[in-house]
């Protein structure tokens, strides 16, 4: 899939050394929290709940971010929380390399692995676990605790349902895609 030009205006995104661009119309929350991999884009309205951690004396990462990755337009990743035996916690957002969340998507799993593209206005439901290789539909509502298999596409819901299998070549296409879109996001 040949992808266009993306051009943004360099007064608007933030470059860090290791390659990611955060828009500076974003909300990260709790920075220090927020661990991004490399290469990574945050796009404009993107909030990141990095402030939303367990209390305690360790300093343990809210949220951690691969490399490549693309955080759509108005998208929320806020780590997801339990009550356990009278104690309110959060727990850590894990997600991995080369994943796309699309625009409007609200992100409360605890694991997203590498090669995931997860589409336009998805719930990701709380400690829900996606593998590697799969693609959320747009519109999807996946259930709060459910497991995605390695390789599925998952559409609908709530709750979302499996309803095809990704071929053995995605890691090698989402992996090309999401190189693909960071070169070309390029600045005016």
């Amino acid at each position: 899939m040949e992808t266009g030009f993306t051009t943004y205006n360099k007064s608007e995104f933030i470059e860090t050394d290791t390659g990611n661009k955060v828009s500076r119309r974003s909300l990260i929350s709790g920075s220090q929290n927020i661990v991004l991999g490399g290469k990574t884009i945050v796009h404009s309205k993107c909030t990141i709940r990095g402030d939303l951690r367990r209390a305690g004396p360790s300093h343990q990462a809210a949220v951690l971010i691969g490399r490549f990755c693309s955080l759509g337009e108005a998208s929320v990743l806020r780590p997801p929380y339990k009550t356990y035996k009278g104690i309110f916690s959060y727990y850590p957002l894990k997600i991995g390399d080369h994943v796309y969340i699309g625009e409007n998507s609200i992100v409360e799993a605890a694991s997203i692995g590498s090669h995931v593209r997860i589409g336009k206005n998805c719930i990701i439901g709380r400690f829900a676990i996606i593998k590697d290789c799969c693609l959320i539909e747009d519109n999807s509502v996946v259930a709060p605790n459910s497991v995605i298999s390695s390789f599925s596409v998952v559409a609908g819901g709530p709750p979302a349902k499996i309803v095809a299998q990704l071929p053995e070549s995605t890691q090698d296409v989402f992996e090309a895609q999401s190189k693909d879109n960071y070169a070309k996001f390029i600045s005016i």
